[in-house]
């Protein structure tokens, strides 16, 4: 028996599809709404929340897998209480539910947000002009600034590690920005609201990106095809700028693409008055610092290790965002 969280989310709606085709029993938690999806009728759906610990305790009876998919992905302010309670409390609950059944084995979906950058030049180095690249072996720095978001996700995955130190068989993958077909208004798929809508505007940097389905089959063939324990795997197909990706959205969906770059002066004027506003109002901020300032620093999260330990060829990001747009206009 397969437990799966946030099944009615991008990674878990997947995953809990993929799993049926394996012929496999699924058990599924919700939050709102079971998704429309073919695999559906085949699952045992069960409405509640991760950070209910009684309800996990009672959902693995029985179980012999877990696939941890959900998650919260925000960068407002407004959620950063709620960041801690669904990311690291969340976990926490589930793992503490994993270790009272021994012998259930844990498959985590973590971030790249939780690895860290790698350690920060020495002042007599030389600038560079390349990439940062970042793999597993990335070191959190203490001391460094973070997001609320990847501060969450890295509280999570120190869970996950407590477990594992208490004889937790677990695998977790890190992955890059994950792409597919979803609810418009939610995590990575208003990047395809943003093409569709055509704004003119894009801000300069890149984007690391992986297809929602590479994500899941390598999830499981961890979990389930091998005795793997302690181990995490960045995911990541690549990167491109993000006026690219923005561009071959737009393209798939016959729109006018983003034309115009908003220099970082304007984009730091841009994110302090939606802050006010935010404050004023209650609304949430269309931009936020954290996506005011990302990508300016170019980094490439290296997924060699889950090349090399499964043999793994991920999709070509030209085809993935195809795919996703023809998707999402049905």
């Amino acid at each position: 028996m397969i437990f799966v969280t946030g099944g009615s989310g991008l990674v878990g709606s997947f995953m809990v599809a993929a799993l049926v085709a394996r012929g496999l029993p699924v058990r599924a938690l919700y939050r709102q709404q079971i998704p429309q999806i073919s695999a559906a009728e085949a699952v045992e759906w069960i409405q509640g929340d991760i950070r209910d610990v009684l309800g996990l305790r009672d959902a693995l009876e029985g179980v012999t897998h877990v696939f941890h998919c959900a998650g919260l992905v925000s960068y407002a302010p407004q959620d950063e209480e709620e960041l801690l309670r669904v990311n690291m409390e969340g976990v926490a609950n589930l793992v503490d539910a994993c270790l009272e059944r021994p012998g259930i084995r844990l498959g985590f979906v973590s971030s790249v947000a939780a690895l860290g950058s790698g350690p920060a030049p020495a002042e007599t180095e030389l600038p560079t002009t390349g990439p940062l690249l970042v793999d597993e072996q990335a070191k959190w720095d203490l001391g460094a600034a973070h997001n609320a978001y990847a501060t969450s996700k890295y509280l999570g995955e120190l869970e996950v590690w407590r477990g594992v130190s208490e004889g937790l068989q677990a695998v977790m993958v890190n992955p890059s920005v994950i792409l597919g077909p979803a609810n418009w208004d939610r995590s990575s798929t208003r990047l395809f609201r943003y093409a569709y809508d055509e704004h003119w505007f894009y801000t300069p940097g890149r984007v690391n990106v992986v297809d929602v389905r590479d994500v899941v089959t390598t999830l499981i063939r961890l979990t389930l095809d091998t005795s793997r324990t302690g181990e995490r795997y960045v995911l990541s197909a690549g990167s491109l700028p993000l006026r690219e990706f923005l561009a071959q959205a737009a393209t798939c969906f016959g729109k006018r693409p983003p034309t115009t770059a908003v220099p970082d002066w304007a984009a730091e004027t841009i994110w302090r008055l939606e802050h006010v506003r935010s404050l004023l109002t209650g609304a949430r901020p269309l931009i936020t610092k954290d996506t005011a300032r990302a990508g300016r620093r170019p980094t490439e999260y290296q997924a060699d290790k889950i090349r090399r330990e499964l043999g793994w060829e991920f999709r070509p990001l030209p085809e993935t965002i195809r795919w996703c747009c023809q998707e999402l206009v049905k």
